[in-house]
């Protein structure tokens, strides 16, 4: 049984990250340049979109590897986990 806290994330992953980061980055140069609000408004949905896009992987992921496995063993510690952790990534 491999370890749940050891999750091995692919270079996807690691690029959707980077990604987000990068339209961050763009964001608070934009607003420290006093950028158009409608252009700063634009890249923040950017941020928004990729940091949900990653978001949606890591739980697919987490899916996949874990959550038949809890269930079959019934671990109700992790299915907990999940659920605090879908509740957190949904507000």
């Amino acid at each position: 049984m491999e370890d749940r806290n050891q999750t091995k994330y692919d270079k996807a992953m690691v690029n959707r990250l980077a990604r987000a980061t990068g339209h961050l980055k763009m964001v608070k140069q934009m607003v420290e340049d006093g950028r158009d609000c409608s252009e700063v408004l634009i890249q923040l949905a950017a941020v928004k979109s990729a940091v949900n896009g990653a978001g949606k992987e890591v739980l697919k992921q987490y899916m996949e590897e874990c959550v038949e496995e809890e269930l079959e063993f019934q671990d109700k510690e992790g299915l907990g986990k999940l659920k605090k952790g879908i509740d957190s990534f949904i507000k």
